[in-house]
């Protein structure tokens, strides 16, 4: 695989692996790491510490409005992320951008000579057992199961909605749930 010559977008739900596909190909490649999270928390992860605001917010609302809500979250993040990245291709300085919030319908606006984007996803069982398996370390987990839930099935939602947006635009896409498949894109945009 030929890497970019400007920004590598590592796309993709809660859990899936964007984090650490990410810094190993920024690392790899000797390019700078971001992540959408400095940029802007939208209610996250109800572990290890939960706010009230967060807790009221996954226990009072419904799931589609919870999911309405982050795709507005995304939305008004676009302009920031599009600068950065207009911004790197001006100084001509390579990147590797992740997060969530890379929606696959803004990335695929994107001039495809500029950036390379790859979208993470995994089927609904591996990714819940991902996440179970990180908040029920959590001491209190029983105390904010439901909050928990929530937010797993908001994750599990906006996975299979990203994956489609992202297969309809043509991006890469990588399930992590196969044995091997990150190291092999690490590999692949390695060889270059």
């Amino acid at each position: 695989m030929q890497h970019p010559a400007l920004g590598i977008l590592i796309g993709g739900s809660s859990h899936v692996g964007k984090s650490t596909l990410a810094g190993a190909l920024a690392g790899s490649l000797g390019r700078e790491l971001i992540s959408t999270d400095a940029l802007g928390r939208h209610p996250g992860r109800p572990w290890p510490s939960v706010r009230p605001e967060v807790a009221e917010y996954y226990a009072s609302l419904t799931d589609d409005t919870i999911h309405w809500f982050l795709k507005v979250h995304h939305e008004n993040m676009w302009p920031r992320i599009r600068q950065i990245i207009d911004n790197h291709r001006q100084r001509a300085k390579p990147f590797v951008l992740e997060g969530a919030a890379l929606r696959p319908e803004y990335v695929a606006e994107l001039d495809p000579g500029s950036v390379t984007a790859v979208f993470l996803y995994a089927d609904d069982d591996f990714l819940r057992q991902r996440m179970l398996d990180e908040a029920r370390r959590d001491e209190r987990y029983e105390q904010k199961a439901g909050i928990i839930n929530k937010f797993i099935e908001r994750s599990l939602r906006e996975n299979r909605d990203m994956l489609q947006s992202a297969r309809a635009a043509d991006i890469r896409c990588v399930d992590v749930a196969a044995p091997g498949a990150v190291e092999a894109v690490v590999q692949a945009f390695s060889a270059g």
